[in-house]
């Protein structure tokens, strides 16, 4: 008889799954029908005492779960605990990977399973809850797995209600969200958005009172009563339900060493770097100007954006560009259209990497493109040099210019000399000036 077939007759309460060896063949070559006798005791002796070729009913008949909700006794919990552990040993007994032990895994699963249901019978939840600045929000899924950041258990999506803040991706069981008392992380990172830039600012567990710096439980580093736990990025100490020793770059590491080896924090602080990682608060010239002088690519990327920044008029007067939306190339660095000073902690991830300079490289391309080749309109916007008036047209943003910081007239750079010359452009205006004064 086929598995599923078994199954079906077994949910109805006609035949144990596992007596493989019930049906026999009858004189006639049929089946013997099944004998209708009273049910043993679950784990009585008698059972306990039967060879291994049978296995015993371990509860799963569809009389026992087909009583109501709430006809549910202590009872039934400590019967199906028996039942689990009997599985469990049964498992273990068994031949590997033979069908006896599949279909004891099976059975064990679904006695779990309705011990859950018996514990934490399932209630309407709303889908939108706030608290402490969370927005927490239901969730639908019933197939990832995910952790409890409360009680730092599975939390089980099939039989389990939980949820997931929108801001911070705080992760906790219904039954957990009344324990709550941490506030939600992006609220911080709206309220104060900057890094510590101090690496690893040790104060001491004695200073911590040798308590966890979050939720205040005793800690000690020997492990008794809690392993104290070191977060790289706040340089304080927590509990391991506190620090699941989750690892993040540092920004303090990055704009002091230049060193982007991920190192353990807590997981306040890993939320906190997480949310803040495209956010552009690191003013690099101002925390750490040395840096452009040992990492060249630093100096590139700042060479293109000054490049960008110098395009953008063009763009934003010309109909053309903005039917093309080219400004949304940088949609995902905005600032990178705003300033040429501010970075992102992820830019400087990518920067390392090498990632930033061929996209932006590419997008630099592009733009040149367009305002020397492809429209008309913004080539019009070019300058001669009037100290040679000779060469091409010239743009603020070609490699070989240089830039009047007065007036923006456009020069060789080999006929300027860095302002070290007169501007004819800044002469004229203020000739013109004088010539306007009664």
């Amino acid at each position: 008889m086929e598995y599923d077939e078994r199954l079906a007759i077994f949910r109805q309460g006609r035949l144990n799954p596992f007596d493989r060896g019930e049906e026999e063949d009858g004189p006639q070559g049929g089946k013997t029908p099944p004998q209708h006798e009273a049910k043993p005791e679950l784990f009585s002796s008698e059972t306990r005492t039967q060879s291994s070729d049978r296995t015993m009913d371990l509860g799963l008949a569809e009389d026992h779960f087909s009583r109501p909700v709430g006809s549910f006794v202590a009872s039934d919990i400590e019967q199906l605990k028996l039942a689990i552990e009997e599985c469990k040993r049964l498992i273990l007994e068994l031949p590997e990977h033979s069908e006896r032990q599949k279909d004891t895994v099976v059975k064990l699963i679904h006695l779990r399973l309705k011990l859950q249901e018996l514990k934490d019978p399932e209630e309407d939840e709303p889908n939108l809850r706030v608290l402490l600045e969370h927005r927490f929000s239901k969730e639908k899924s019933k197939s990832v797995k995910q952790t409890c950041d409360k009680c730092s258990t599975i939390i089980w999506g099939l039989i389990q209600t939980w949820y997931t803040c929108t801001g911070c991706y705080y992760r906790c069981h219904s039954k957990c969200m009344n324990l709550i008392t941490k506030p939600c992380v992006r609220s911080k990172v709206s309220h104060q958005s900057e890094y510590e830039l101090s690496i690893c600012p040790e104060i001491g567990l004695d200073r911590q009172d040798y308590r966890c710096a979050e939720c205040r439980t005793p800690v000690s580093l020997r492990g008794v009563p809690s392993e104290a736990r070191q977060c790289d990025y706040t340089g304080q100490y927590y509990c391991s339900a506190c620090h699941w020793n989750d690892t993040a770059i540092i920004p303090a590491r990055v704009i002091h060493n230049w060193e982007f080896e991920p190192r353990k924090v807590c997981r306040s602080s890993m939320r906190y770097l997480a949310l803040m990682m495209s956010r552009p608060v690191l003013k690099l010239k101002e925390i750490n100007p040395l840096l452009f002088n040992f990492v060249e690519e630093l100096v590139e990327i700042r060479k293109l954006r000054q490049d960008i920044l110098l395009m953008k008029p063009y763009f934003i007067t010309c109909k053309e560009a903005m039917e093309a939306r080219l400004l949304l190339q940088l949609h995902d660095r905005q600032h990178f259209v705003e300033n040429d000073d501010m970075y992102s902690l992820q830019d400087l991830i990518d920067i390392s990497s090498g990632r930033l300079s061929c996209s932006l490289t590419e997008i630099h391309t592009t733009f040149a493109k367009h305002i020397k080749l492809d429209c008309e309109r913004c080539q019009a916007k070019g300058f001669v040099c009037e100290l040679c008036k000779e060469g091409d047209i010239l743009f603020p943003f070609d490699s070989h210019t240089s830039v009047c910081h007065d007036c923006s007239a456009v020069f060789h750079r080999d006929c300027y000399y860095d302002n070290s010359t007169t501007c004819p452009r800044c002469a004229r205006m203020t000739e013109r000036k004088q010539d306007e004064l009664p």
